[in-house]
């Protein structure tokens, strides 16, 4: 009984530490996304800055998908804490799949960009088009991380890792995921609003 008490503080104990790390290294990215949208209201100012510079249409679907990938998620691990394996499996699944063709879709929104005649450096590069590409490039760099992590979470579930009592990786990745959604959302938002 006592043993079984001790394990249970400890696995508490350690659930607390790794959110806590984690919501560290989410206000960090946070911070680091602040200073970039702010640099980018201060260089709206500029003479060179495109007035009627609009959005890839591949930005809006991958902002669709993107709220799909935390749904997904979330279901996941509901699924998890019900013990239903399979319905987990495959909400992880479609997660991927769906973070996936997010990062494909970033990538069209890229290619239309160009197609606009707008580039990231040289001579047909603009301030408006450069910061668009850095913000959101960076924002995949960080996204490319939550789909490593959610390779982990799956490896893990079928190594059965994960029951109804043991959640806490599926938890953090779960965590991570729906912050990255709700960062692009706002980014989109901030992107489109702020232009």
């Amino acid at each position: 009984m006592e043993m079984t008490m001790r394990t249970s503080e400890e696995q508490e104990s350690k659930s607390k530490s790794a959110k806590l790390i984690l919501l560290f290294a989410m206000v960090s990215m946070t911070m680091m996304f602040a200073g970039l949208t702010s640099a980018f209201v201060v260089s709206k100012s500029r003479a060179d800055w495109l007035k009627n510079f609009e959005l890839p249409t591949a930005f809006y679907f991958s902002t669709a998908v993107i709220i799909g990938c935390s749904v997904t998620f979330y279901l996941a691990k509901k699924a998890i804490q019900k013990d239903n394996r399979s319905l987990t499996t495959t909400l992880l699944l479609a997660t991927l799949a769906l973070g996936i063709l997010f990062v494909v879709l970033q990538f069209i929104g890229f290619g239309q960009i160009m197609e606009s005649g707008y580039y990231m450096t040289g001579q047909g590069s603009s301030i408006t088009a450069t910061f668009l590409y850095v913000i959101t490039f960076v924002h995949l760099l960080h996204l490319l991380g939550g789909l490593i992590s959610l390779l982990i979470v799956i490896y893990n579930h079928f190594k059965q890792k994960y029951n109804s009592t043991q959640t806490l990786g599926i938890e953090l990745g779960a965590m991570y995921w729906h912050f990255l959604d709700l960062l692009w959302v706002l980014l989109f938002l901030f992107l489109y609003f702020f232009k």
